[in-house]
């Protein structure tokens, strides 16, 4: 099975959405200045298209009983100059294929080396259509990608559970670590995104409804505090609390680390590695701070992250009933903090500790 394929199929396609998530810095043309952007292509319950787009969010749909319907764009970047932006297709403009990474929606492209596109959404749009749940601005892009390392969750985003909807959502992650080259512009200005420094990720989710709570934490750019250089080092956490027809689990994420050619996952699903992991997420008046602590039976990782509010993104979702259940979701990409990573026996031995940043970072709770 192809896991970066398009998953709106069966009992998805009239309540499921499925996403592909990119995350990348660029260089402004100008300054030199780095500057962490987002692009998203994303669909939602295809089998009840119908000739029109459908916003669940607006107040006559949702009398007439009517779900969300459409593809659309998300794209944006967060920092000082923040945004999310959207742009909606219907059906009959777009084509996905389940056997490869290949998507049109409009005049926007996808596949697993490239993306080009743009989107734009005028102030008097994002005012006069609350339904949108977009701010106003413009962003274009011509990007290549190398996808460097991918991580396998598991059976648990395999075709039979998928086919199945046994969980609510589903998570893949084909891009842990990304090279990015080409060139963004955003709200008129040129940023240029060089491979050694787009410190690039890509995932995608699918399902039914979303997770709560939400949880996700990524970085691809560390330093070694052993050789204060920079060491090929990716780290990635997902989850929050799984949902298996219907029964919600405890809370549980998923973690997965690379450290100069040494791989290694705390997935509660592949019980033969004994994972045991502990997270809490805390918000302080300025600040979302990540804490998280995952063994396995050969190693340990302590990570300590966090994330200016005033730099991250409220984002919007509803999901396919037509329900804004997450209305404080946070999002950002420029999550700093270290991770402490030691090996297992007799006592901790401590391999390296990492200082990261330009992270991406999510959370919400409901």
């Amino acid at each position: 099975m192809y896991k970066n394929g398009y998953k709106l199929k069966g009992l998805f396609a009239r309540k499921g959405y499925d996403w592909w998530w990119h995350s990348f810095t660029g260089m402004d043309a100008d300054t030199g200045e780095l500057k962490p952007f987002f692009i998203e292509y994303y669909a939602i319950n295809p089998g009840l298209w119908k000739g029109e787009i459908v916003f669940g969010q607006k107040k006559e749909k949702r009398q007439e009983g009517k779900r969300p319907c459409y593809a659309m764009i998300k794209a944006g970047s967060w920092g000082e100059e923040k945004a999310q932006l959207h742009e909606f297709f219907n059906y009959s403009e777009v084509k996905i294929s389940d056997k490869e990474l290949n998507c049109v929606f409009g005049r926007n492209t996808l596949t697993e080396n490239s993306l080009k596109g743009e989107i734009m959404v005028s102030a008097e749009e994002s005012d006069l259509y609350p339904e949108r749940m977009t701010d106003a601005g413009s962003m274009k892009w011509d990007l290549t990608v190398n996808k460097k390392l991918g991580y396998n969750v598991g059976y648990g985003s395999s075709n039979l559970f998928s086919t199945l909807c046994l969980f609510n959502m589903f998570w893949h992650v084909q891009g842990l670590s990304c090279e990015y080259k080409g060139w963004v512009e955003f709200n008129g200005k040129k940023y240029l995104v060089e491979p050694d420094s787009s410190c690039g990720y890509q995932d995608k989710n699918w399902g039914s409804d979303y997770t709560n709570p939400w949880i996700w934490l990524n970085c691809n750019n560390f330093i070694s505090k052993n050789s204060g250089k920079p060491v090929k080092a990716s780290l990635d956490i997902g989850g929050g609390c799984p949902v298996v027809l219907g029964i919600p689990l405890n809370r549980k994420i998923l973690t997965a680390f690379y450290y100069n050619g040494l791989f290694t996952e705390f997935n509660f699903s592949k019980f033969w590695k004994f994972s045991k992991q502990t997270f809490n997420v805390v918000e302080d008046e300025s600040s979302l701070h990540w804490e998280i602590i995952s063994e396995n039976s050969k190693y340990l990782l302590e990570i300590e992250f966090s994330c200016e509010k005033s730099k991250m993104l409220l984002v919007n979702y509803e999901n396919p009933m037509g329900e804004k259940k997450h209305n404080k979701l946070w999002n950002g990409g420029h999550a700093e903090g270290s991770v402490k990573f030691f090996r297992k026996g007799n006592k901790l031995t401590l391999i390296d500790e990492l200082q990261g940043r330009f992270g991406g970072c999510e959370y919400g709770e409901f």
